[in-house]
């Protein structure tokens, strides 16, 4: 029952992370991406660390501070950096499909690093929910930008810190608790995030900013960051990296479905079809024999 609510958590988190991106995409306009990356993890973080309080959660111990703060810079500062650039040069049809190499890159990782096992049933269930996103941006993906590999290739380093992150912060999730975690380390991209923006002088437009452009940055730290990441860190204390990562498959389809509802944007069949793949590919990969994996790896490793 709790990988099984590990995975669902997964799934709502990456739903709440495509919708957030309806949310970007209507404050873009209005002020840069460092600036957009600031207020969502600035307001997830205060969010979040009165929460942690009341309840009384444990934090990370005094030894695995410098990892959690390292592990916040890459997963709330690098990652948002490389996949905002990577959407400069590419589209975000491509783009969201190079992201959904997540779950590909986590069970490689994974594996290599002995942190998970390797099964035809996950890697089968990886490929049906990537083509599933494939299938589903298929309108979309055809025109590019000249020089779009390069947004491409920005987008799998995206990936790839979302991927080491998920594998070295499930132990010291399940040292400290979730919200602990997910504050501190979101603090530390949070200030990352501040910083560059005041540099760059990315805060000058808010002074212009209305009730919908707060409206939407307020969205972005409640949903799209304390809960987002508070649900994958939750998934991550109960399930294995790959069937957490497997869940970003979902974030185009929210997404896509998010644009059709508030920006318009035109719903086709292959959408209908995409949504099937990537459930189907998610429950191929999430209902494998657990057991046999269990006894598979060492047992320094096991859940």
């Amino acid at each position: 029952m709790g990988e099984i609510l590990g995975v669902l958590a997964a799934v709502l988190s990456s739903a709440l992370g495509g919708t957030s991106i309806g949310a970007t995409r209507y404050l873009v306009g209005s002020i840069d991406p460092l600036a957009i990356g600031s207020f969502r993890f600035g307001i997830g973080f205060l969010l979040l660390l009165p929460l942690t309080w009341l309840r009384g959660d444990r934090w990370p111990s005094r030894g695995d501070w410098v990892v959690a703060v390292g592990l916040g810079i890459l997963f709330f500062a690098l990652f948002p950096i490389l996949f905002n650039a990577s959407l400069i040069f590419t589209t975000a049809a491509r783009g969201a499909l190079a992201l959904s190499t997540l779950p590909l890159l986590t069970l490689v990782i994974g594996a290599a690093l002995g942190s998970e096992a390797l099964s035809w049933r996950k890697s089968i269930g990886i490929v049906v929910a990537t083509s599933g996103v494939a299938v589903a941006l298929l309108t979309d993906l055809g025109s590019a930008p000249s020089g779009a590999w390069r947004g491409d290739l920005l987008m799998m380093a995206a990936a790839l810190c979302m991927a080491l992150y998920g594998i070295w912060s499930r132990p010291l999730i399940r040292r400290s608790s979730p919200i602990a975690f997910t504050t501190m380390s979101m603090a530390a991209g949070a200030v990352c995030l501040v910083l560059l923006s005041c540099f760059r002088g990315s805060f000058a437009p808010v002074a212009n900013f209305g009730t919908p452009q707060w409206l939407a940055a307020l969205y972005l730290g409640a949903f799209g960051a304390a809960l987002t990441f508070y649900l994958w860190a939750f998934a991550l204390e109960r399930t294995t990296p790959t069937r957490v990562a497997i869940s970003v498959t979902v974030n185009p389809i929210t997404a896509s479905l998010v644009g059709a509802f508030l920006l318009n944007e035109p719903l086709r069949w292959n959408l209908a079809a995409g949504i099937v793949a990537v459930f189907a590919g998610i429950w191929l990969a999430t209902t494998t024999g657990r057991r046999v994996e269990t006894a598979s790896l060492p047992a320094s490793s096991r859940p």
